[in-house]
């Protein structure tokens, strides 16, 4: 079918029956507003981080910065949190997929964090089809008949919170003025003009999350979009509400400058450890000295993630904004007693870490974590929301801390081949429309994805790059192994024989062994969806 679409904005894909209820004249009119006034902006912003990686890839190192001094020594406050965002002790976290919705909703979680980004495939069904489920999940109508069973919403559900796609990734189904608009826009306004006002009548208002952001400049362009929106939706000024992903290791020397940027329109930070790790590979990938060991080894307990988590912890509070944990990836084990305790007491001694520093509350991935994780942050928060009181004023981090990359070994076969059969089994499920995949008995999206090719990447060109028997970490070795691992991923994955894996095999063997490193795993998987 077709619909009425404002000047200049152009929809190059299928319409299906119920999308022309999302994509409204009006509501695209947002969309193309807010594309004309800062596109050129979110260019220019993605320009300077190809120019700051150029700068890293030649040996400069991040520190904080001195032109933006006055603003970690200065003494402000971002404003209040609404009721709503006062008590989150636990975030649900999923894909905006209707039956995930309704289930993360009623989990007992304080918040649920629906996805358009990295544990959902941005396909067009995928994006529009999570919007629908949005407007019904605000107005409370949505429901599910699967499978002989009906899903619905109880009394009680979760606050709702948005996140939509990070400022490097398009949305190429919708042009305007003949050039592919930003993802993260197009989320925004569409789940703007749709709900705000709804969600306003109900209590609550439009909170987001927002990813993968470098800079405080990243920031200023979401809270001039935020003035924009509301402005022309007739909102008052400080009606949305948005905490950022502390995900890159360049954001971690600018948070006291991030809060400031959105210090009207801010929720607090999240310690998002899975991309951040990504990004610690992927601006040092060029650094001889750099190389971290295999991905299980490196923890929140590890020095450079103890000390971003300190720092973060630290700036929210000073700040008057809540510090949310990131997430614990592991997830029940239903077949296996044994195993799932020992996954149950890593989710146990994660949230107990996090709510004794001071954090206000941590994501889990998966409903049947929500109570034990509420256990622990109750255990030290008791009947209090939150615990911003908590001043960190002992904790002192510098850049060099920041930048203390342990531990460097091991590296073992089983890590490497651990890495080539996460990455294929993702990218696999990925292609077929599921960004986000139990694998062995962790909850995968794209973030842990990227560790994985990442770390093989750089395994490879890295002089430290050596498993601990000695052999050094080739493309051949990797080569040899990816039809084994494939196999194994194929053998494991629900739907193992769509063609897809195959092709992941060959996609994560082309970006592992490439000269050129990609800069994000979804940029080219994007173009085959």
């Amino acid at each position: 079918m077709s619909i009425a679409t404002p000047q200049g904005l152009e929809i190059t894909a299928e319409i299906k029956p119920g999308f022309e209820q999302i994509l409204t004249p009006e509501a695209l009119e947002l969309v193309a507003m807010l594309t004309r006034q800062f596109e050129p902006r979110r260019q220019e912003l993605l320009a300077a981080r190809v120019e700051r990686a150029r700068r890293l890839d030649a040996g400069e190192r991040p520190d904080f910065l001195a032109e933006t001094a006055h603003i970690r020594n200065g003494d402000w406050k971002i404003s209040p949190i609404p009721q709503a965002l006062e008590c989150r002790r636990v975030e649900i976290t999923g894909p905006v997929e209707r039956k995930m919705v309704i289930n993360a909703l009623n989990s007992g979680a304080d918040s649920y964090m629906t996805d358009f980004e990295d544990s959902n495939a941005p396909n067009w069904d995928n994006q529009i089809t999570g919007q629908i489920n949005m407007r019904d999940a605000v107005r409370r109508t949505i429901a599910l008949e699967q499978n002989g069973k009906t899903y619905k919403l109880n009394d009680k559900v979760a606050t709702l919170v948005v996140r939509p796609r990070g400022w490097h990734l398009d949305e190429k189904h919708v042009l305007v003025d003949g050039k592919r608009i930003s993802g993260g826009i197009f989320d925004f306004a569409l789940f703007m003009f749709h709900n705000a006002k709804e969600q306003l009548a109900r209590g609550a208002g439009p909170y987001f999350y927002l990813p993968k952001m470098e800079s405080h400049l990243e920031a200023r362009l979401w809270n001039d979009i935020f003035v924009a929106t509301q402005e022309a939706l007739g909102l008052p000024r400080g009606t949305i509400k948005a905490t950022v992903l502390i995900e890159t290791i360049l954001a971690a020397f600018e948070m006291d400058e991030i809060l400031y940027e959105l210090r009207e329109h801010s929720a607090g930070l999240n310690a998002g450890r899975w991309d951040y790790i990504f990004s610690c590979i992927k601006k040092f990938k060029l650094d001889k000295n750099f190389c971290l060991a295999d991905r299980p080894k490196v923890t929140m307990t590890s020095p450079f993630m103890r000390a971003y988590a300190l720092l973060l912890l630290k700036t929210c509070h000073k700040r008057g904004a809540p510090a949310i944990g990131g997430m614990s990836a592991l997830i029940p084990i239903k077949n296996d007693p044994e195993k799932n305790e020992v996954a149950m007491g890593g989710v146990r001694s994660d949230k107990a870490r996090d709510a004794t520093d001071g954090y206000d509350g941590g994501w889990v991935a998966h409903p049947g974590l929500v109570e034990l994780a509420m256990t622990e942050f109750t255990k030290v928060l008791g009947d209090k929301p939150n615990q911003i009181e908590k001043q960190r004023d002992d904790v002192e981090v510098t850049a060099a801390q920041l930048l203390d990359f342990q531990p460097e070994t091991p590296i073992t076969e089983a890590g490497l081949r651990y890495n080539i059969n996460v990455g294929i089994h993702y990218l696999g499920a990925w292609l077929a429309g599921n960004g986000c995949v139990p694998i062995h008995n962790l909850m995968e999206d794209a973030a842990t994805a990227e560790i994985s090719r990442s770390q093989v990447w750089q395994w490879i060109r890295s002089p430290k790059g050596v498993l601990e028997d000695g052999r050094k970490v080739t493309a051949e070795m990797v080569r040899a192994m990816i039809p084994e691992e494939l196999a194994k991923a194929k053998e494991a994955a629900p739907n193992g024989d769509n063609p897809s894996y195959a092709r992941a095999a060959q996609i994560f063997e082309e970006m592992s062994t490439s000269e050129q490193f990609a800069e994000f795993l979804t940029l080219p998987l994007y173009e085959e969806i």
